[in-house]
């Protein structure tokens, strides 16, 4: 055990050393010397007191209160219950009820903490799926990335959407998305991606005004896009939007598809955003 409870490694009586060294008196020790004996503060130690668990017994002869060996095994007791997690009332109850059931209570809690072991393990067992997601992430082979995401997909792109947003709360959604995507699920997921491609590049093309109801219905189609791997607000949205027009990468992606598409479709999620309450020069990720 640690903590408070390291103090449990003294379990006999006060010893002639102990009651003669600093803070000792002749008859027991003062508080200042009781808790550094047991590992726990002079605070506790004095809450105790008043509350009536463990109170000092003996005096000095010059009237104060010191602990003999008697208190200092009750102390040593009070850890033991609350290091089991009892609360002071309840172990004041066990330590001066002639009639109370230690075992009993030991019993309890040996089943209560047996209940909270197994849901230790289970959230133990959660992180390790999580984690396995995360080694994982892109559940496809060079060979498979390159039939599924045509020829000039380069498989270091994860590597750095991975150092760019590893930290983030999205990514880890993302990574236990993708960990459990078949390459039939990427096939469909890069076919709507190519539908939507194709028809923001058309309404470009046709002149489609960015702030009109058929771009906001195209905005919501590429947010809903992205949602299938992270959940994806309004807010992160611009912010995304922003980045597609300003980052050279994504602006060459999207202007490849289509001149001028890159800031089209800024001002397209710029627009929707605005239309859900997101105000998009001050959105930010969340």
């Amino acid at each position: 055990m640690s903590g408070p409870v390291t103090g449990l490694v003294h379990t006999g009586p006060v010893t002639h050393a102990e009651a003669n060294g600093p803070g000792a008196a002749e008859d027991g020790l003062t508080v200042g010397r009781a808790a550094a004996l047991v590992g726990v503060s002079v605070k506790a130690l004095h809450h105790w007191d008043a509350v009536g668990l463990v109170r000092p017994g003996g005096h000095t002869p010059a009237g104060y209160r010191v602990y003999s060996a008697d208190d200092i095994a009750r102390i040593h007791r009070v850890l033991i219950y609350r290091e089991l997690g009892f609360p002071l009332a309840e172990i004041a109850r066990i330590l001066d009820d002639p009639s109370a059931d230690a075992r009993d209570h030991l019993r309890r809690q040996r089943a209560e903490l047996e209940r909270r072991a197994g849901r230790l393990r289970e959230m133990a067992r959660a992180v390790d799926r999580m984690l396995e997601a995360l080694d994982a992430g892109l559940r496809l082979t060079p060979e498979e990335q390159a039939e599924i995401f045509g020829a000039d997909w380069r498989p270091e792109w994860v590597g750095e959407a991975r150092d760019r947003w590893g930290g983030t709360a999205q990514w880890t959604q993302y990574a236990e998305r993708a960990a459990a995507m078949t390459p039939q699920d990427w096939k469909d997921a890069v076919a709507r991606t190519e539908a939507l491609h194709a028809d923001l590049a058309a309404a470009r093309r046709a002149g489609v005004a960015a702030g009109s109801a058929e771009a906001g219905a195209l905005a919501e189609r590429h947010r809903a896009l992205l949602s299938a791997y992270f959940d994806c607000t309004h807010a992160m949205h611009a912010c995304l939007g922003r980045m597609f027009a300003e980052d050279p990468g994504f602006a060459a992606h999207y202007d490849g598809i289509e001149p001028g598409l890159a800031g089209w479709l800024r001002d397209a999620i710029f627009a929707n955003a605005e239309r859900h309450g997101v105000d998009p020069a001050t959105a930010g990720w969340e």
